[in-house]
């Protein structure tokens, strides 16, 4: 099982933002490459610490981690929180963190191609798109297709070896530091770290040698997805130039309203009307589930605000704990008007003792209702 985030930097849940980087920070200097040469478990810890940073310190990631762990960004074939973070994506975006002790967020020597001559691998942007899925669709997953326009290396396009940086992709420099004397690297400006700029550029290209193209994209959506979760497929965004990898496309969630159905986590909600004939004599509905239509039996004498529960009929749980419940609220229909033979029978019947109202035990008040709804 994945190690939890506020574990992994030693916080409480409720943490805030200060407290989330400066324990950052601690681990990420106690785990730092530079400190620890070819320890692959200091290697690990670093790499989880940025992990965890990157979820905690996003208010929105950090919500979504808070109620559905892990899962939030998992589930198919998408990335997790960090996408399997490598040591380029935690230096170009934290590298700030370090603040004076490293450099201002360089490179660094002696570690997965920072320094020693080797070569920074220029990552493509990503590319979002908004997915509308219907409550059925969310209920049981389902795959879309769906045409995306990325930038991509255009056909017959060739590089050369950046002649600032010698291939290397980085400006490299010494620097004495509060840990001692770090040797820190930059990404070269001129080739912006690829280590390579274009040597010939076909037609339609633009001056990184990529071309936007259309292409149509399979994405499988897990059930249980959330309005507003993003799930991540990586390598669908944007080329990078030369021997760059590509970047990812992330996929916002957004939930379409059902006609009949109100969703309330995994939980779901329809509202039933039925006569007062059917209240008093019973009857047979049938009513809309995610699943297709099923009919239910409603017991003679049913009261009005009744709550039946249909287990798991609801959504399933994105974290994979089964399935959340259909709760069919019984509304009973009162007639607005009636004919004058009707009349005189409620009026014969007002103070009949069956329609006195007497409730019972097991008749709860709304409260009580509301209750048992979140039990």
């Amino acid at each position: 099982m994945k190690e939890d985030f506020y574990t992994i930097l030693g916080i409480s849940k409720d943490a805030s933002q200060a407290e989330i980087k400066k324990a950052y920070r601690k681990k990420a200097i106690e785990f730092h490459p530079d400190k620890n040469p070819g320890d692959t478990v200091a290697e690990e810890n670093f790499k989880k610490a940025a992990e965890a940073y990157e979820v905690l310190s996003d208010e929105q990631k950090r919500a979504r981690y808070d109620q559905y762990g892990h899962k939030a960004f998992e589930g198919g074939g998408f990335g997790g929180a960090g996408g399997g973070m490598n040591m380029d994506d935690i230096f170009s975006q934290f590298g700030d963190i370090f603040g004076g002790a490293f450099g201002g967020g360089g490179g660094f020597s002696g570690f997965g191609g920072f320094g020693g001559g080797g070569q920074r691998q220029v990552k493509g942007s990503n590319l979002r798109i908004r997915v509308k899925l219907t409550l059925e669709e969310i209920a049981q997953g389902v795959e879309k297709k769906i045409k995306v326009k990325r930038k991509k290396q255009a056909a017959g396009v060739t590089y050369k070896t950046c002649e600032t940086c010698k291939g290397s992709g980085q400006v490299t420099r010494v620097q004495n530091t509060i840990l001692g004397r770090m040797q820190t690297s930059a990404p070269c400006s001129t080739c912006g770290g690829a280590g390579q700029s274009i040597d010939k550029r076909p037609e339609g290209a633009d001056a990184q040698g990529l071309k936007v193209e259309e292409e149509t994209v399979s994405i499988k959506i897990p059930a249980g997805v959330v309005d507003g979760m993003q799930l991540k497929v990586q390598g669908r965004g944007n080329d990078a130039p030369g021997n760059g990898i590509s970047g990812d496309l992330l996929v916002a969630i957004e939930e379409l309203p059902h006609e009949s159905l109100q969703r309330e986590g995994d939980n779901l909600h329809y509202d039933m009307y039925i006569s007062l004939s059917e209240a008093v004599l019973g009857s047979s509905k049938e009513i809309d589930t995610v699943t297709g239509k099923v009919r239910i039996k409603v017991e003679a004498g049913v009261q009005s605000g009744k709550i039946l529960r249909l287990r798991g009929k609801g959504i399933p749980s994105i974290n994979g704990y089964g399935k959340g419940d259909l709760l069919v609220h019984v509304n009973v229909w009162t007639p607005k008007t009636l004919t004058k033979e009707q009349k005189q029978f409620f009026e014969k019947m007002a103070k009949d003792e069956n329609f006195i109202p007497n409730p019972e035990k097991e008749d709860k008040s709304f409260f009580e209702k509301v209750k048992d709804m979140f039990s």
